[in-house]
């Protein structure tokens, strides 16, 4: 993804917005503007994904993309189709089928028939694909722990706490982060 086109931010509409009342004043209670919210708490995730892939590439998995790790969740323990792939991710069956496509190019998927139903093709990860997930998962916990201090652990869990409370519970964990950001 694209940050900035030569060392200009790339948000205008954000970048023109800012300090436009020259009072100081930052916003309702004397916290941030309230795009701040959203945008800062997809900047930590942006740092965090692209701290993750920048491991994973050194550590053997160098063509791993953001949208890969979100098909191999959506992919899960037991397989699944195309269309059920397609379905947890928000995106059409065809999109869902070329990310699937690259994983199985890249060894970390494979198709099988399914036992229950000849007609259909389930999709499971490769005992590579699980061990980039199990990489993937101590990644995150490695790279929590340097926010943990960084921040303090008790701001960390703070953190998390306030998020489980202000987020819906249906919504914690969802996958379909591109139904809404564009297709892959």
């Amino acid at each position: 993804m694209v940050d900035h086109v030569a060392k200009e931010n790339v948000n205008q509409v954000v970048d023109i917005g800012k300090g436009e009342s020259g009072d100081g004043e930052r916003g309702p209670e004397g916290g941030g503007r309230g795009y701040e919210l959203p945008l800062l708490l997809f900047g930590g995730f942006r740092t965090l994904i692209d701290r993750l892939h920048a491991r994973l590439a050194t550590e053997g998995h160098p063509d791993l993309r953001p949208a890969h790790g979100f098909a191999m969740q959506a992919i899960g323990a037991r397989g699944a189709t195309a269309s059920e792939i397609g379905r947890r991710l928000g995106v059409s069956k065809q999109a869902a089928g070329k990310t699937v496509d690259r994983l199985l190019a890249l060894g970390y998927a494979e198709r099988a028939d399914d036992p229950a139903d000849a007609r259909r093709k389930l999709v499971h990860l490769t005992p590579r694909g699980y061990a980039a997930l199990a990489r993937s998962a101590a990644i995150f916990d490695e790279l929590r722990a340097e926010w943990a201090a960084t921040l303090g652990a008790d701001r960390v869990r703070d953190l998390e706490a306030a998020l489980r409370n202000v987020v819906p519970a249906e919504t914690a964990f969802r996958l379909d982060a591109t139904s809404w950001l564009g297709a892959p």
